[in-house]
């Protein structure tokens, strides 16, 4: 069963950057398309970015031009690179499988942004 730890949130000013990595232990880790998910309170859980196993990339649009999603197969890692962010990006940030959520989720990281 693979294990998801996600790290490198924190508090950060309006038009920062942050950088997230998701850290997957176990082998199918790399053979899934592997997405990042974000909460924020009152709110459902939505998907932001996600890239595939040969690395095709979507995002979210409200996140699009801002965000990159990058992989390194070789690590098991997901990377999200966040820049200019905005205060609407505060949620905690999670990583799981895309389309189907096939891992349990880890505790996420938590990214606020100040106005």
């Amino acid at each position: 069963q693979v294990q998801l730890v996600e790290s490198g949130g924190g508090l950060v000013q309006a038009g920062g950057p942050l950088r997230l990595s998701c850290a997957g232990s176990g082998s199918t880790f790399r053979f899934n398309a592997i997405g990042w998910y974000r909460q924020a309170p009152g709110n459902q859980r939505e998907l932001v970015a996600r890239i595939s196993t040969s690395d095709t990339t979507n995002y979210a649009d409200s996140v699009k031009g801002r965000f990159t999603i990058s992989r390194d197969n070789a690590k098991n890692t997901v990377v999200l690179q966040m820049n200019s962010m905005k205060p609407k990006d505060t949620a905690v940030y999670y990583c799981n499988s895309w389309p189907e959520v096939r891992f349990t989720w880890g505790q996420g990281t938590q990214v606020t942004v100040s106005a």
